[in-house]
């Protein structure tokens, strides 16, 4: 019997290693995408569902500021979920369930806020969820002076739907800090 040179025996040993390697891997990852039959099962039925466009998901901006413009804070909240958990721009109280987030609104709409947006970022998760990010300018009125000013600040919207209808889950907004 012929022996194989060390270096030989070595890159045979790696490149049989390595190809075990793979096929555990790729095991693994059949495993993990699904095709044990009911996540496939699962998966097909979710592709079937139509995934949102960007456009359906920039028009819940549009939703939501309608709603701030009406100046009733149930309104408001009814487009977040019960679990929401609202990062507002002006309340350094993280608000996690409704009557907070009706609370922070009930003070907010005082000040006639009327949103625009400046840019947006729009990922379409799958049918059920998208994340809407980006700039919008406020235009605040004090209560007291009747003074209006903008306010720049940045956002970001989770929607998920839920029982057909499109719902904020996070909401997070704070102010443009200045460039430096």
């Amino acid at each position: 019997m012929k022996r194989m040179p060390r270096t030989r025996a070595l890159l045979a040993g790696g490149l049989a290693v390595a190809a075990l390697g793979t096929f555990a891997a790729g095991v693994g990852v059949a495993q993990a995408d699904g095709r044990d039959g009911r996540q496939v099962e699962a998966r097909e039925k979710d592709n079937r569902r139509a995934k949102a466009t960007e456009r359906e998901i920039a028009g819940l901006f549009d939703r939501w500021n309608a709603a701030l413009r009406s100046g009733d804070p149930e309104r408001v909240t009814d487009l977040y979920a019960e679990d929401a958990v609202l990062l507002p721009t002006a309340s350094p109280r993280i608000r996690t369930d409704h009557a907070e987030i009706a609370d922070y609104f009930e003070h907010f709409l005082q000040k006639k806020p009327r949103g625009e947006k400046i840019r947006t970022e729009i990922d379409v998760l799958d049918s059920d969820s998208a994340i809407d990010a980006g700039l919008y300018r406020f235009h605040l009125t004090d209560p007291k002076t009747g003074v209006t000013k903008p306010v720049e600040a940045r956002y970001t919207y989770v929607y998920e739907k839920r029982g057909g209808t499109w719902l904020i889950v996070n909401h997070h907004s704070s102010v443009l800090p200045a460039e430096g």
